[in-house]
């Protein structure tokens, strides 16, 4: 009898709480949600910046170069193109590394891979090699650890 005493006494009270919690269980649902929708519409933002740079080499073949293996940069210097190509490379993944970072982007598994065989062209590697100073220290050290990973 006492708790039919204390349900008549307290139920406004009682559904209040009720209302309260479920609502704050329904603002959690939402907002993991949401992350995962920003995640993706961050994914398509960056995997679209990565095809405007790289459409660049298919609209102009002479940058191409920047992947060769060999690409004889004594008898032809790497142009100023080539640079800002690379260079554009380094900012996107500079990028991508922050997002990750941030739990704003999902996890590339291929990342440190592709890191690795980009940076181990010639132009590449040089170019890097002169911008690495100008880097944020995380993004230069996770770059080198990608450098030496195997």
């Amino acid at each position: 009898m006492a708790g039919l005493h204390w349900f008549v006494e307290n139920w406004f009270d009682l559904f209040s709480a009720l209302g309260i919690i479920a609502s704050l269980l329904f603002a959690a649902v939402s907002l993991r949600s949401e992350t995962k929708t920003r995640r993706i519409a961050n994914l398509l933002q960056i995997t679209e910046a990565h095809r405007q740079i790289w459409t660049q080499v298919i609209d102009r073949p002479e940058l191409g170069r920047i992947l060769d293996i060999d690409p004889n940069l004594k008898k032809k210097p790497v142009t100023r193109a080539e640079e800002i190509l690379v260079t554009m490379v380094i900012h996107q993944m500079a990028n991508v590394f922050e997002a990750i970072k941030n739990e704003l982007f999902i996890k590339q598994e291929g990342l440190r891979r592709d890191i690795a065989w980009f940076l181990d062209h010639p132009i590449p590697k040089l170019i890097w090699e002169k911008l690495k100073v100008l880097q944020n220290d995380d993004f230069a050290e996770f770059v080198e650890r990608c450098r030496n990973w195997k």
